[in-house]
């Protein structure tokens, strides 16, 4: 794993530039090229007859009140950050990610098409679930302690030299993904949960050397607790917003 932080997920993306630019920390600009990245274009649908481009789109939703967004990673059976209502929801668990804009109601969820990505807009519940930043974090640090004492027992390292070498870039992991004007406990939480969950993706990829059913599901249940904490850690730190500029 390299020392800078894996790519954020475009919903975290969204909540996080929006939020910076709604407080001033950022040009408008600024915000729409680092939502879009490396994508061909972001086009905005529920706001007009039309798809809206994202920089015009991010005006739009400024108007409907919308100040801090918030983040959600739902997974089957943690739907930590999402308020309802159940299509919201559904819609948000089958992307794996959606942003919240609890001033407004509303609700977005991407779509890649393509190059490019859509941005379903929603009216959405504001969530009463989303974690406190250094609750999640702690927590974070504490189930990779007790993860990595896991995968070690179960000797994952011999089974995935490429497991061990991220367990092991994960004592000091470096980079900023978030914009600038985030705190800088926000930037490390949201930087060990992206390395964390790059880790997880990749160990998770297939059983490795295990020798019996056991060791795979001691292996996954181990992997699957540190893949939630990295989550909650992950919306923590894009949902707690910037001080305005």
């Amino acid at each position: 794993m390299s020392d800078t932080a894996p790519e954020l997920f475009r919903s975290a993306r969204l909540a996080c530039w929006f939020s910076a630019w709604a407080a001033g920390a950022c040009s408008l600009d600024d915000a729409r090229d680092a939502v879009v990245g490396t994508d061909a274009a972001h086009d905005v649908l529920g706001l007009s007859d039309e798809p809206v481009p994202l920089v015009l789109a991010l005006g739009m939703l400024r108007t409907t009140g919308a100040g801090v967004a918030t983040l959600a990673l739902p997974a089957p059976g943690d739907l930590t950050g999402l308020g309802g209502p159940p299509g919201f929801n559904a819609d948000a668990l089958e992307a794996g990610e959606a942003v919240l804009l609890p001033s407004s109601g509303l609700g977005l969820v991407p779509t890649a098409v393509g190059a490019g990505v859509t941005w379903q807009v929603s009216p959405a519940h504001q969530s009463h679930t989303v974690p406190d930043l250094a609750e999640a974090d702690t927590a974070l640090r504490e189930t990779l302690l007790e993860s990595s004492a896991r995968l070690a027992d179960l000797d994952v390292p011999r089974w995935r030299p490429e497991a061990a070498e991220g367990l092991q870039a994960l004592r000091h992991p470096a980079g900023e993904p978030l914009p600038a004007a985030y705190s800088a406990r926000a930037q490390r939480a949201a930087t060990l949960a992206l390395r964390c969950l790059a880790l997880c993706d990749l160990a998770l990829d297939d059983d490795g050397g295990a020798v019996s059913a056991w060791e795979a599901a001691e292996r996954r249940d181990a992997l699957g607790r540190l893949a939630r904490s990295a989550r909650h850690a992950l919306v923590a730190a894009c949902s707690v917003g910037v001080r305005a500029a």
